[in-house]
């Protein structure tokens, strides 16, 4: 009852389709205007529907300098294990090292593999294709929302949102399940810690001594989100712009990203993308507990009409929208690829 009040009354646990729903109207209201509802397909025209549904991962990874992200393979469905390993000595990734989907959700399907065993475990029950990543060694992560207009050199830094992951912090006496239960943000996590970790949970941790549970800065998996937006400046800016103009055709999405301090962020030093995300991609910042939902609606409403400025821009200068039978098509195929993700 406790959790149950919890989500109720913060409004960042809701249900995206609730959350959502006073943009539906905007939405439709730029499809009218557009003449397809899925104008989103020319925000990024180099990306699978822009980024907004059935995108791969990997095929993103491609655009992106080499340099600036984590050494990535592909797996598809139903490989042989022995390839896998094969794959992965090839390729020089060590344990331990990051599974997740292609194509993605919101950090469903993401874990941390340790061994030769684990590994054998993730891929004997995937039924979908999956990267395989070197584990970024930066300890912290940032959101970094980025939109360009089509004939434009430099695009601008609309949001930033800095992360915390589900970390506890050891008493000496409470296990590690009683740690998790003292936070309501990480306890709603409890039964998927509870069938990663297993009896791992009963141990007790010593005094100050830290663990994070989940490695890698997501909402939906007990990470809290904090409105970074004061840390924009001319020279992150300049040196964010430097990378998104060597991505063909990128004009709108976010760069989540670990890096070392900000400072180095700033200068270009000592960081990596953890992921690009496209059309789809939420101005995260507005998770930040001290924000109303007034203050969500306005941001989330002002980045889409950011997408949709910049895709109809990019349709009058001949990149086409997605049709409406071949957007309905994807459409069930994202439906039908999410409910494998979140059954995982």
């Amino acid at each position: 009852m406790k959790l149950f009040f919890h989500k109720v009354t913060n409004w960042e646990y809701w249900p995206f389709q609730v959350l959502y729903f006073p943009i539906y109207f905007l939405w439709a209201y730029y499809a009218v205007k557009a003449r397809s509802l899925f104008f989103f397909n020319a925000s990024n025209p180099k990306i699978k529907n822009g980024g907004f549904m059935m995108e791969s991962k990997k095929q993103i990874y491609d655009l992106l300098p080499i340099k600036h992200y984590p050494k990535t393979i592909i797996i598809r469905e139903n490989s042989d294990f022995k390839e896998i390993l094969n794959l992965v000595q090839e390729n020089e990734i060590n344990f331990p090292l990051i599974a997740k989907p292609d194509i993605g959700l919101r950090g469903s399907g993401v874990k941390k593999i340790k061994s030769i065993s684990e590994l054998a475990a993730y891929a004997g029950k995937a039924n979908f294709d999956f990267l395989l990543q070197d584990l970024i060694s930066f300890e912290k992560e940032v959101g970094i929302f980025y939109v360009r207009r089509p004939f434009q050199k430099n695009g601008k830094i609309t949001g930033i949102v800095s992360k915390e992951f589900l970390t506890v912090t050891g008493d000496g006496k409470s296990t590690i399940e009683d740690l998790i239960k003292e936070n309501p943000r990480f306890e709603l996590q409890m039964d998927a810690l509870k069938k990663e970790y297993g009896k791992q949970l009963q141990q007790i941790l010593p005094q100050d001594e830290t663990l994070n549970l989940v490695p890698f800065g997501n909402h939906a998996r007990g990470a809290k989100f904090l409105d970074g937006s004061e840390w924009i400046t001319p020279e992150l800016t300049e040196t964010i712009n430097r990378i998104a103009v060597q991505i063909p055709e990128f004009y709108f999405g976010r760069f989540d990203i670990m890096y070392n301090t900000f400072e180095e962020l700033e200068q270009g030093k000592n960081f990596q993308i953890v992921e690009l995300n496209g059309a789809a991609s939420e101005p995260t910042h507005i998770y930040d507990p001290k924000h109303s939902l007034w203050f969500a609606w306005n941001e989330l409403a002002r980045h889409i009409t950011y997408m949709y400025e910049i895709s109809t821009q990019n349709h009058r200068r001949g990149v086409p929208y997605l049709d409406y039978k071949t957007g309905i098509k994807e459409y069930r195929l994202h439906v039908i690829h999410n409910s494998k993700i979140i059954n995982f």
